[in-house]
């Protein structure tokens, strides 16, 4: 994993963004575990990729490193989850949300103390903070999935640099 890091760190500076390879389901819920450990109250992490890419995998590896001990599983029907650990999680998914125009009160999460971490954004953008972290989880072969985060504001290149640097 460190030969990996080393290269993404290097390919990141180049394009702008941090890249981790995952080889497994496991794997992924572990790297987004360690992430947990620096997350802070009023974070936002976009979640972007295909059906079954790994991103309710990847919000339980969150949750489980917030101390969240409950199951945890995709909102698609109640679009939103709270779930109680060291820190609260805030899990959306805004995918049946595609035409809809009405404010929900999405913006008391993104500033709220806990973590928001929001699958399919694309389709709230124009209700969306200056700032979040955007990942997206991009299959490749087999359960190997390639996890690209892209910071937006400050706090999350300082992010960025903690979990990749």
């Amino acid at each position: 994993m460190a030969a990996i890091c080393d290269k993404v760190v290097e390919e990141r500076r180049q394009m702008g963004s941090y890249r981790f390879v995952s080889n497994s389901p496991e794997e992924t819920f572990s790297f987004a575990e360690k992430m947990a450990a620096h997350l802070k109250p009023g974070d936002v992490l976009l979640l972007e990729g295909d059906l079954g890419a790994g991103k309710t995998t990847f919000t339980k590896g969150i949750a489980n490193g917030l101390g969240i001990r409950r199951t945890v599983n995709s909102p698609t029907f109640t679009i939103i989850k709270e779930y109680r650990g060291n820190l609260p999680l805030y899990h959306m998914d805004v995918y049946r949300l595609e035409d809809a125009q009405e404010d929900l009160g999405f913006d008391e999460y993104f500033e709220g103390d806990g973590v928001t971490v929001v699958e399919w954004a694309h389709f709230i953008k124009d209700l969306l903070p200056e700032s979040y972290l955007e990942i997206r989880i991009l299959r490749l072969e087999g359960d190997r999935r390639l996890i690209e985060a892209e910071p937006f504001g400050d706090r999350y290149v300082s992010l960025c640099e903690e979990i990749f640097g």
